[in-house]
């Protein structure tokens, strides 16, 4: 009886095996991403648009089968983006033909609302995208979920990260399963070393004989050099003409060397205090904006150090550049009359503005006050400042203040009102959030004063954010 079941056992499986043997045979070799959970069951389908006013489904189109770089940018960011996007000009270069051949990059906006397909096709000219290099945007609640699966999400911290985002970039090689996530800003060769060789070495790897120790050259550190090609060799060189902003060459003996350090160490700073030079090589440089990118005064002075040096080595090259447009928008008119609601809500803007809550709890009384004559209307309004304290810090008044902005917008645009004639929405892609303020320049009440004019006026009256 033992034996019976040992030879049924053993005719079991040697028939369980011809059986996988010959399905094999039939079904064929299985893609290795086929064994992954990185495949079409993993990333969404959903539909982007180009720079081109392309429609294209995310996984489909952009990512089966094919080695890409995904990073998500916006066109007013002040921060990371300008750097990263930079960064990717570098690393297309350095890829070559291969780029839109077998190797594809894809920056989506996380501020679609302001983004368009024509903002973001003249973005990608002022940093030279070439071919395989795609722009993107589409819904927020698509590009968010993208943005989810990927690992690139970050939600919005004004406090710990004025950029909106990490500079975080994905590559990967959908049909391999492979995937890395790499920061934006890194070196570029290092960068295009990932995506153009690890991702598919058994196609591409070429073998070098070995080295000995003594063929190893002596490395040299030098601070100024070491800056200048992690931070500003993107978009300058010292003697080989303007790129995306201008050749450096004796930039050291042709300008202040203290307007030099502020344009290096706060250019945001400097250019939000209307300074003349910095606003003219703003248009000059198609309003690509020199980014903040937390550098110290001594490391500018290491920087400069390094290009006065240069340039009295390198030779100098001609260089050349234009200027670029700008656009507004159209007020509309209504019938609810919200401008009771306007004071106090300022009130409270002009304090968060400037760091402060002095007057914020009672300036939300008057706007509860306010929105309790609008009967069923102003409910939303009132439940947002409900929840606000009378000892409430500045952090707790800004997300409550947050709250009754989208309160305030979302009635105004059901009820197509406008609330004053010298009221603008104005909208901080970083914070993502809109509010209403008096006047054209921007004041952040999310930031307050560290970062005051960040963000951009998106309507001349309160009929909802556009």
């Amino acid at each position: 009886m033992h034996s019976l079941r040992s030879i049924a056992s053993g005719a079991t499986k040697a028939a369980v095996l011809w059986l996988l043997a010959t399905a094999a045979a039939l079904v064929g070799p299985v893609p290795a991403a086929a064994d992954t959970r990185w495949g079409a069951d993993y990333f969404p389908n959903v539909t982007f648009t180009t720079q081109d006013g392309r429609p294209v489904r995310f996984y489909d189109d952009l990512i089966k089968g094919k080695i890409v770089a995904i990073n998500l940018i916006y066109t007013t960011c002040q921060y990371a983006c300008p750097l990263e996007t930079a960064r990717m000009a570098q690393v297309q270069r350095l890829l070559g033909d291969r780029m839109g051949r077998d190797v594809f990059f894809y920056s989506i906006t996380i501020d679609p609302e302001h983004d368009t397909p024509a903002v973001l096709k003249d973005y990608a000219e002022k940093y030279h995208a070439g071919p395989g290099w795609e722009f993107l945007t589409g819904t927020k609640a698509d590009i968010d979920l993208v943005s989810r699966k990927l690992g690139l999400y970050t939600p919005p911290d004004p406090a710990r990260n004025p950029d909106g985002h990490m500079p975080y970039l994905l590559v990967g090689n959908e049909a391999t399963g492979q995937w890395m996530r790499n920061s934006a800003t890194d070196n570029a060769k290092f960068l295009a070393n990932t995506i153009g060789d690890w991702l598919n070495s058994w196609q591409t790897q070429k073998k070098k004989a070995l080295q000995t120790y003594a063929e190893v050259p002596t490395l040299t550190f030098d601070k100024g050099q070491y800056t200048f090609a992690s931070h500003c060799a993107a978009c300058h060189t010292v003697g080989a003409g303007d790129r995306i902003g201008p050749d450096l060459h004796g930039v050291t003996a042709a300008r202040d060397r203290r307007w030099l350090t502020r344009m290096i160490v706060e250019p945001d700073k400097l250019m939000g205090e209307g300074d003349a030079t910095a606003l003219s090589l703003l248009e000059k440089y198609k309003q690509v904006r020199m980014p903040n990118l937390d550098l110290t005064d001594e490391d500018a002075a290491a920087v400069l150090a390094y290009l006065d040096a240069q340039s009295r080595v390198v030779p100098a090259a001609a260089a050349a550049p234009a200027a670029a447009p700008a656009n507004a928008a159209t007020p509309t008119t209504s019938d609810l009359d919200l401008k009771p609601l306007l004071e106090p809500y300022l009130a409270m803007h002009r304090a968060l503005s400037l760091d402060s809550t002095e007057g914020v709890s009672e300036a939300a009384q008057g706007v509860s006050a306010e929105a309790a004559r609008l009967g069923a209307a102003g409910e939303p309004l009132q439940a947002a400042v409900a929840k606000l304290p009378a000892s409430a810090d500045v952090k707790v008044a800004r997300a409550v203040f947050g709250k009754l902005s989208d309160a305030i917008l979302a009635l105004a645009k059901e009820s197509n009102a406008v609330i004053g004639d010298e009221v603008r929405i104005a909208y901080c892609p970083m914070a993502q959030k809109s509010w209403l303020q008096r006047g054209d320049r921007v004041q952040n009440p999310f930031y307050g004063k560290s970062m005051s004019e960040c963000g951009r006026i998106t309507s001349a009256s309160a009929a909802g954010p556009r």
